[in-house]
């Protein structure tokens, strides 16, 4: 494994784009705030169908071309410019479900409101492609995760997966780590992390380096596993870019840490005034930067 950290101003070669400007943490916290509440799709089973359709109704509303996908609902959205057939994309993924008594803020809507706020500036501002897959059921196994590997007809050429983007905590002492795991984190629970594996450690690399050109005052942490070794720590296993790693397909995973940080995970204290809109904007800036640096010609 090899840990990382990355928090600089712009570099001289620093990378601007009117996308990045339009990134809104109003529009971030609108989101989470819109469905702060329960949605197991089975326990909340209307309320987990509120939230596709107000999801799917957001994008459709910024002219994406939408679908459910399979047995649970998956909202697939493609940009409104591109033929229907695309060669090899970039994916975005999020989970629209929660465990039965959590409003889900972080778990999962800060995730939710990253990919949609990703979906609405690329959109007007007509930039290259990128898949948007929100899936269903993410905390009953990854199971609508797994059934859309499964089904996969188009090349991925990476996939983002974004499990709980928005908590952070300045103080010293309020990060923690799985047990077990060989590397050391910070003690301060500031940053957002980065998971990849073999397939997509060099994607990770070329994050890193985006983030150097774009400047965030949000420091990001890499973890980087090599050689199978994350199918021996169960916690680097628990979020919808597993499906894609067990397929062979390069998936990162960006996360908070979940419940090493976060006091409120699965807990109905999970609502929308703990989060750090500032700190989830700049999660944004990273992941649309990295987009067009990839995508640009």
């Amino acid at each position: 494994m090899l840990i990382s950290r990355v928090q600089e101003s712009r570099t001289a070669d620093s990378f601007q784009h009117p996308c990045l400007d339009a990134i809104s943490k109003e529009r971030l916290r609108a989101t989470v705030e819109a469905l702060a509440y329960p949605r197991h799709f089975t326990a909340n089973t209307r309320a987990n169908r509120e939230a596709r359709d107000w999801i799917y109704e957001d994008l459709r509303c910024l002219g994406y071309r939408l679908a459910l996908h399979g047995d649970y609902d998956n909202i697939i959205a493609s940009p409104p410019h591109d033929s229907d057939s695309v060669g090899s994309v970039i994916l975005l993924g999020s989970h629209y479900d929660t465990v039965p008594t959590t409003p889900g803020a972080d778990d999962n809507n800060s995730a939710i409101a990253l990919c949609l706020e990703v979906a609405r500036v690329l959109a007007i501002h007509d930039a290259p492609h990128v898949e948007i897959a929100v899936f269903n059921r993410e905390e009953d196994g990854l199971l609508g995760s797994s059934q859309f590997v499964q089904d996969l007809q188009h090349t991925i050429s990476e996939a983002h997966i974004f499990e709980m983007v928005g908590y952070f905590d300045a103080r010293p002492g309020s990060q923690s780590k799985p047990v077990g795991l060989p590397i050391p984190l910070p003690p301060t629970g500031d940053f957002i992390g980065i998971l990849s594996n073999n397939a997509s450690n060099h994607v990770a690399t070329e994050i890193k380096r985006t983030v150097k050109r774009v400047g965030s005052t949000t420091p990001l942490i890499s973890l980087k596993t090599f050689l199978g070794i994350e199918r021996y720590f169960g916690d680097l296993l628990r979020s919808d870019h597993t499906p894609f790693w067990r397929a062979g397909l390069p998936a990162i995973m960006w996360t908070d840490t979940s419940n090493f940080r976060n006091p409120n995970y699965h807990l109905p204290s999970d609502t929308p005034e703990t989060l750090d809109y500032e700190s989830l904007a700049n999660v944004t800036r990273m992941v649309v930067g990295h987009i067009l640096t990839k995508t640009r010609s």
